[in-house]
């Protein structure tokens, strides 16, 4: 598929898939959106994609949120949002997104860094929820999402506010995994990223199932979620060559089989 409004690249076992939109902030139009949902299908489908960085075009921003022009035209319903949404999509991925967050981080773009497996940002970045400001409310899970990331009172705190808080209050929060000055971010993402690319995918998988259902399902549910992933990883041939490479004292070679 051609891409029109991102950017993708596959290199390493890493997919960057960039929002290429720098003129409007990346803001995120239906055709942006159906390419993004293109393109992380098409990273799950690749086998030699381990690892998904997500991040956006120039300085200025990661995504600035919805294309407000569009708003209007979208039908009450609700259309982009639902179980079907794109963070639902990334959160259904089983391969891990890392989120390379520089500039402005609003609304829709918020909603899919809560979606990605991790996240770092540049000094200076911005975050909101704003579409409180719009006489909206959020479409992309921000209501369900960010509850279990900062607790509920301050979850209504950002959503009913819509004010912008930095990077270093997004760490602070757990919103974020890290903030590194904005020439750095990109190296440090590629350098978590590759790291991630080198583990077993199918146990790398089993791991954030179990961590994204963590809190909707009983302990006794999640003990026995745990406990049929390691039956699924325990027969495969990277287990094998795990405990092989551990026993030699070697780094192992997974090969997602």
């Amino acid at each position: 598929m051609a891409y029109e409004n991102l950017l993708y690249e596959v290199s390493g076992g890493i997919a960057t898939v960039t929002v290429n939109r720098p003129k409007v902030l990346n803001a995120l139009n239906r055709a942006t959106i159906t390419e993004l949902n293109a393109a992380f299908t098409r990273a799950r489908d690749d086998e030699a994609v381990r690892v998904i960085v997500l991040t956006g075009a120039g300085e200025k921003a990661f995504i600035a949120g919805a294309d407000v022009s569009e708003l209007r035209d979208l039908p009450t319903s609700g259309a982009l949002g639902g179980r079907d949404a794109l963070p639902t999509v990334i959160l259904r991925l089983g391969k891990p997104v890392i989120a390379a967050v520089d500039g402005y981080c609003f609304g829709g773009g918020f909603e899919l860094v809560y979606a990605c497996t991790l996240a770092y940002a540049a000094e200076g970045a911005m975050f909101a929820q704003p579409e409180v400001n719009l006489g909206l409310n959020p479409l992309w899970g921000g209501t369900q999402q960010l509850p279990s990331l900062v607790g509920k009172k301050k979850a209504m705190e950002v959503l009913l506010l819509g004010e912008m808080f930095d990077a270093n209050e997004a760490l602070r929060l757990g919103i974020i995994n890290g903030v590194v000055p904005p020439k750095e971010l990109m190296s440090r993402v590629r350098s978590v990223a590759a790291s991630l690319a080198t583990k077993a995918p199918m146990a790398v998988k089993v791991i954030m199932e179990c961590v994204r259902k963590a809190g909707d399902v009983t302990l006794e549910q999640g003990m026995d979620l745990e406990a049929k992933g390691f039956g699924l990883v325990r027969e495969t041939q990277d287990f094998i060559e795990g405990t092989k490479a551990f026993l030699e004292k070697r780094q192992p070679k997974f090969r997602g089989r």
